[in-house]
């Protein structure tokens, strides 16, 4: 489909979860959160969620807070049921989970971006979702954008800034 007249801009704060249509273009910055696209190719909606950790302590009857992975896909749930749709239609990308404190820790497999990763792989296994890319995990930051109309996802990951003046500053990538 081509580009929309009117596009509907949204950027994602960490713990946001947002799901559209196809007037819709989604973005946001990732750290060692993690963002999961989801796309029906079909019905041409989708969404994205960010969340920061992967869940809380103790519910306690408490609201769904979409800072918390576990929450967060659950939020994308309602809405995937809202939409008439099932999670094995949806076209899956997950994105993020970057170490960033790496000259304060060592990139071990316990970091929070390593634990984040570990949580959406879980919980998309869970809930039947199949995953068709994904970018995560190493240093620095990413943009992520994603198109509803279209289903296309750019990520830019960006090292931290030592590593740019070392000619390792990535470029715009499809997913």
């Amino acid at each position: 489909m081509n580009t929309p007249a009117h596009i509907v801009e949204i950027f994602l704060q960490p713990g946001e979860v947002y799901f559209g249509g196809k007037e819709t273009r989604i973005r946001t910055l990732l750290g060692s959160c993690v963002a999961i696209v989801m796309w029906h190719p079909g019905k041409l909606v989708g969404g994205m969620c960010h969340y920061m950790l992967p869940s809380r302590p103790a519910k306690n009857g408490q609201q769904l807070d979409g800072r918390y992975a576990d929450e967060a896909v659950e939020l994308m749930l309602r809405e995937i049921r809202k939409a008439g749709t099932r999670p094995h239609e949806y076209e899956v990308k997950m994105f993020g989970g970057g170490h960033m404190f790496s000259a304060h820790q060592a990139a071990g497999a316990d970091h929070v971006g390593a634990r984040n990763v570990e949580m959406a792989r879980l919980l998309m296994n869970k809930h039947g979702f199949r995953i068709s890319a994904e970018h995560q995990g190493g240093i620095g930051h990413r943009n992520i954008f994603i198109e509803i109309w279209n289903g296309h996802v750019w990520a830019r990951h960006r090292p931290p800034a030592s590593e740019e003046m070392n000619g390792m500053l990535c470029t715009p990538s499809r997913y």
